[in-house]
């Protein structure tokens, strides 16, 4: 329950059904069944309601989401919610692969018109410079979290000890960027989480408030940590090309390495999230694409990664939905990590 509606709920509530003294912990009255949080749930529809007339399909979800928390669960008031929210879900993800708009037809844009596929670039790059200012602005925001500083410094005290400042700094920046993504998507579906939060030797994690509806919403949760975990893996290697130095390569290597890692198909890692949305035909196309990874690496972890998801792959459920784009996503990700690590030298390492 978001602390927002927990705050707005007493102790103990009256059930308007028939006056037991209900407990505010109980979704129900124990007595008539009347729902416990009435009020508190007509408030938050029309919150959703009032958001989505306006466009805003994240604060919607969020209110939906939390909606959820005050609704016992198979209830036909829970499943009607449930299927609203992956509606919804399924809306931001379009919103999210829609294409930049068309050329305007006036002003100085027709100018961009006449250059053809160029001009067409130039236009859509707009875009790309609006986006990477917006994530910019997120990864800021996560900075101002004491509790991030905080271990994030002690994790680069640790790494300082065993490999050096810079070194220590960038590596800290590249797994703060990857649970960012984390981050970013579940800010997009509207779920509450934290702010992340390091430990120092094992990386970090991003505690949840609310959980996703469905494997499906999960699966993009979790491939959006490697997502951007490869885009600092990236802006690492460019930095080195550009003459930054063999340290960011290294940190380019060793940030591929672990968002590989992340995509072992196990537990809460990433790869075990992904996979969870997969069939099983999906789950052997993924499993060919690590191996095509492990051919380009040669590292034994994407060899341990290659024989869980085998693994996972004879043990899947036949009752999973095809999932196309968390597919796509997981390949992509993978076969382009794999080619970091690759064309990353080793002897860069300190």
């Amino acid at each position: 329950m978001t602390d927002a509606v927990a705050s707005g709920i007493s102790r103990t509530i009256t059930c308007s059904g028939c006056g037991t003294e209900v407990a505010a912990s109980l979704l129900s009255c124990p007595v008539c069944h009347r729902l416990v949080h009435g009020q508190a749930l007509k408030d938050l529809a029309a919150r959703a309601d009032a958001a989505a007339a306006a466009g805003d399909v994240r604060e919607s979800l969020a209110a939906w989401r939390s909606s959820l928390d005050l609704l016992p669960p198979g209830s036909r008031q829970y499943t009607a919610v449930t299927q609203r929210i992956e509606t919804l879900s399924h809306q931001v993800e379009a919103a999210g692969s829609a294409p930049a708009p068309p050329l305007p037809q006036s002003g100085w844009w027709k100018w961009l018109a006449g250059l053809g596929p160029i001009g067409l670039l130039i236009w859509k790059f707009k875009f790309l410079i609006v986006a990477v200012l917006g994530k910019g602005k997120l990864l800021l925001l996560g900075l101002t979290k004491a509790s991030t500083l905080l271990s994030m410094f002690a994790t680069v005290g640790l790494y300082w000890s065993l490999w050096g400042l810079w070194f220590a700094v960038g590596l800290v920046v590249s797994i703060y960027v990857h649970e960012m993504g984390h981050v970013a998507a579940l800010r997009r579906y509207g779920i509450a989480a934290s702010a992340p939060m390091f430990i120092p030797g094992l990386g970090a994690m991003v505690r949840l408030k609310q959980r996703p509806v469905g494997p499906r919403e999960d699966a993009r949760i979790g491939l959006a940590g490697p997502v951007w975990g490869l885009g600092a893996a990236l802006a690492a290697l460019a930095t080195a090309l550009l003459g930054g130095g063999p340290m960011y390569s290294a940190i380019a290597h060793v940030g591929a390495w672990i968002n590989l890692f992340n995509l072992t198909p196990v537990w809460q890692l990433d790869g075990g999230r992904a996979f969870a949305s997969l069939s099983p035909p999906h789950r052997w196309i993924a499993t060919a694409a690590i191996a095509l990874a492990w051919a380009l690496t040669g590292d034994g972890i994407v060899l341990l990664v290659l024989v869980v998801a085998a693994w996972r792959s004879l043990a899947a459920d036949k009752e999973v939905k095809p999932d196309s784009g968390a597919l796509l996503l997981f390949v992509a990700v993978t076969l382009a990590l794999a080619l970091v690590f690759r064309y990353t030298p080793k002897n860069a390492l300190p």
